[in-house]
């Protein structure tokens, strides 16, 4: 008999128990192994993931902040660690190397292990020499040089001066802005099919430096054809807009020539009552004739409002310093011409490193958001410069500006000079939006001290102070109305080495007498003497005056220009008050005019008059000028001649070379071209330049006959010249030329990294010979040949 056994059923406990026991040895066995991959020292990790990183750290950086290279790194804390990420960190830190002009920057990159079993990530950096710009080329400019077109460019190469520079370093912000400037360059000169083919950039680790290759396709040069204005706009007649178009029918196309048009245009058509205008130049190109006819269309724009224009960025300065930049405000009419206009106004300012304008939506279909977008730079500087003039000799100043004072866009400088015969301090506050108009308002106070016993024997201290409300007309032309009250005081310096009024206040000891105790004219006038109308002029003279200064200028360049045309005329009246009494008025105008690439030619007039107007009073006054509001000229008239070296003379004494009297009208004119020197690299700033002068100086309006005993002035009338050597002397002779002096010359000018620096070498054609007295010439115009004038800072 088979018996079946049937197997035992575990208890439902028992089988939990087992199952739990299972899991237990399992986790125990994941930790064992997860205890030794942590383990100190040992670093080997799954395929999938390495050591835990710590920290990332930079070391050896000193011309590159580390906050600009942290925001490059990939690798993080309290992330795994992976050698692809670590690899590309070190491309981008030397990517930034490279940007800030130093391609030659080497990075080495370490782990440190640590206790815990993380590690730290450590770059050492070896920042090398700057690396700059080696070589601009260009490819594809047929009709525009290599050179000017390095000119007009910011970057540029790698020279001997580039440890005073920056803008031999590489920087792909600035050659963007360059590009731009070319193009405007181009487009500026008529070459209306311009095209940027390409821009590329190489470092070349042979060479040290970078290599930056732009291909361009010129185009022909276009002229302008014919220029119309349509008007599609009910009550604008077109004649009456002609008057704000800066373009003509023949001249040179010129891009920045319709902008301003366009600009005029549309301003000239809002005033009119059309707040939605829009003015929309159309060229029509003529390859043929190789002109562009030109029409200005104006037509009604879109009805968009600005909904509201937010500034974005301004760290320092305030709000209202940007949106009075612009021309409409929020709730007017959208213009994109008028905010263009902003943005340049901006830009040009100097506040910020850069300004971006842009549009979004509004809350409805009709409504546009402006947005402003800046960024604050430094706009304070503190200078120490210094120089040589042959006029003022030696001279070192010192001075403190800010051209953003407080972040409220005004200007302030205070400055002070020292030299051989030449100090001073003064201090300038300028608000360029007075009262919230588009008016300049500003106060200039000053103390300068200078020393004429070289040509006039003479000191002078001028100590006052100006007040001036300028005046925008257009974006070419401002008027300036200004107030002056100020003191001169007028010293005849009279020591042993100086003995220059010993005829009138005997130097004991020194001065020889007369047998009648007064000083023998032959031994003071001898050892230098200043007139009569100088001592005359001694002591305090306050001056009140009210003036105006028109200005009209178009020039393309302040500090370099090419083109264009510059005026200033300033009219002055004193006799509110003070000493003097008199009506002044003073002009000087320069045209501009390439005529080759990189020659430029200047012609300039200048000329002034002053007329007193005193009627006379009882203790004997005539009504003349007094010295000090006389006109004196020399090289700033006529190069070739010494300061004071031209105009009325006092030939009464033996020191009448030295005693100039000034003159009350002068006018002259200069012609001059400069030119490159060619075969100096265009970067060292060396231009030479001819230039040929002529003008003169006549007119002395002061007394000629005194009282010695009071000192007053006598109507030459009534008086009777002292002609005996024996007594004080009570006349003086002017010799009085109207004669045109001349000079022709070669200058060399450098716009070096100093400062501006010029030498001039003047030769004079025709000058003043004086007259022979006793056998002896008086009254000669002094002659300096060479001229050196320039500054430094540093």
């Amino acid at each position: 008999m088979m018996s079946t056994t049937t197997p035992r059923r575990k208890k439902p406990a028992t089988t939990a128990i087992v199952a739990i026991s299972a899991l237990m040895v399992g986790i125990t066995a994941a930790e064992s192994a997860f205890a030794q991959q942590v383990a100190p020292g040992n670093r080997r990790a799954s395929a999938a993931q390495g050591p835990i990183v710590n920290r990332v750290v930079i070391e050896g950086n000193k011309r590159v902040e580390k906050a600009l290279i942290e925001d490059q790194l990939q690798a993080r804390a309290r992330a795994p660690y992976n050698q692809a990420t670590v690899d590309a960190d070190v491309q981008r830190i030397l990517e930034v190397y490279r940007r800030s002009g130093r391609g030659l920057a080497a990075v080495t990159p370490r782990l440190v292990d640590l206790p815990n079993g993380t590690v730290d990530v450590v770059y050492t950096i070896n920042e090398g020499d700057k690396t700059g710009v080696e070589e601009i080329r260009f490819v594809g400019n047929n009709q525009v040089s290599s050179s000017r077109l390095r000119g007009v460019m910011q970057t540029t190469e790698t020279n001997l001066l580039s440890f005073l520079k920056s803008t031999d370093v590489y920087d792909p912000n600035r050659l963007s802005n360059d590009l731009d400037l070319i193009r405007r360059y181009y487009l500026k000169n008529g070459y209306a099919d311009y095209r940027l083919v390409s821009s590329d950039v190489t470092f070349d680790a042979n060479a040290g430096g970078y290599i930056i290759t732009i291909t361009v396709e010129e185009g022909e040069q276009y002229r302008f054809g014919s220029i119309s204005v349509d008007p599609r706009l009910a009550g604008v007649e077109a004649e009456g807009l002609r008057r704000g178009i800066a373009t003509s029918e023949g001249s040179i196309y010129n891009a920045d020539a319709v902008e301003k048009s366009v600009q005029a245009l549309t301003t000239n058509v809002g005033r009119q009552g059309n707040p939605f205008a829009q003015v929309r130049p159309v060229g029509t190109r003529d390859p043929a004739t190789r002109t562009v006819n030109l029409a200005y269309v104006v037509e009604e724009g879109p009805r968009i409002y600005i909904e509201r224009i937010n500034v974005r960025g301004n760290s320092r300065t305030r709000d209202y310093v940007i949106r009075r930049e612009f021309e409409l405000g929020e709730g007017d009419a959208y213009n994109q011409v008028l905010v263009d206009r902003a943005e340049r106004r901006l830009n040009n300012l100097g506040y910020f490193k850069q300004v971006r304008i842009s549009n979004e939506p509004g809350s409805s279909a009709d409504r546009v958001v402006v947005n402003v977008d800046v960024e604050d730079q430094s706009t304070g500087s503190f200078a120490i410069s210094g120089g040589y003039s042959t006029a003022d000799g030696f001279i070192g100043e010192v001075s403190v500006t800010e051209t953003n004072f407080l972040g409220r866009g005004q200007f302030v400088r205070l400055a002070g000079q020292l030299g051989q015969r030449a100090h001073g301090v003064d201090f300038s506050f300028t608000e360029p939006y007075f009262l919230g108009y588009r008016m300049s308002a500003g106060i200039d106070l000053f103390s300068k001290f200078s020393d004429q016993t070289r040509y006039s024997r003479y000191e002078n201290r001028m100590t006052g102070g100006t007040l001036r409300l300028g005046l925008p007309m257009t974006e070419e032309f401002t008027v300036t109305a200004r107030y002056s009250l100020y003191q001169q005081s007028l010293d005849i310096p009279n020591d042993l080495d100086q003995p220059y009024n010993d005829c009138s206040a005997p130097i004991p000891g020194y001065t020889q007498l007369n047998a009648n105790g007064t000083p023998n004219r032959q031994f003071c006038e001898g050892n230098g003497e200043a007139s009569l109308a100088i001592k005359e002029s001694q002591g305090d003279t306050i001056t009140s005056l009210a003036g105006l200064t028109f200005n009209y200028n178009t020039l393309d360049s302040i500090r370099e220009p090419r083109n264009g045309f510059y005026a200033e005329v300033k009219t002055d009246f004193a006799g509110l008050g003070g000493d003097s009494r008199y009506f002044r008025v003073t002009g000087d105008a320069r045209y501009y005019r390439e005529l080759f690439e990189d020659v430029v030619g200047i012609a300039r007039i200048q000329g002034g008059h002053i007329m007193g107007f005193n009627s006379g009073d009882d203790d004997g006054d005539n009504g003349d000028l007094r010295i000090v509001d006389h006109f004196f000229m020399g090289p700033s008239l006529v190069r070739g001649f010494a300061p004071n070296g031209i105009g009325p003379r006092d030939i009464s004494s033996l020191d009448s070379r030295a005693n100039a009297i000034g003159g009350t009208t002068y006018f002259g004119g200069t012609l001059e071209v400069q030119f490159p020197i060619w075969g100096l690299p265009r970067e060292l700033g060396l231009k030479g330049a001819v230039f040929a002068d002529a003008g003169t100086l006549f007119g002395y309006e002061g007394p000629t006959v005194f009282n010695v005993n009071g000192g007053s002035i006598l109507d030459p009338a009534d008086a009777v010249c002292t002609q005996d050597p024996n007594v004080p002397q009570n006349c003086i002779e002017v010799l009085d030329s109207d004669m045109i002096r001349s000079s022709v010359g070669a200058s060399i000018l450098w716009n070096s990294p100093l400062g501006p620096i010029r030498f001039d070498y003047a030769y004079a054609l025709s000058k003043e010979e004086g007259v022979f007295r006793d056998g002896v010439r008086v009254g000669a115009d002094r002659t300096q040949a060479f001229r050196f004038s320039g500054g430094t800072r540093f």
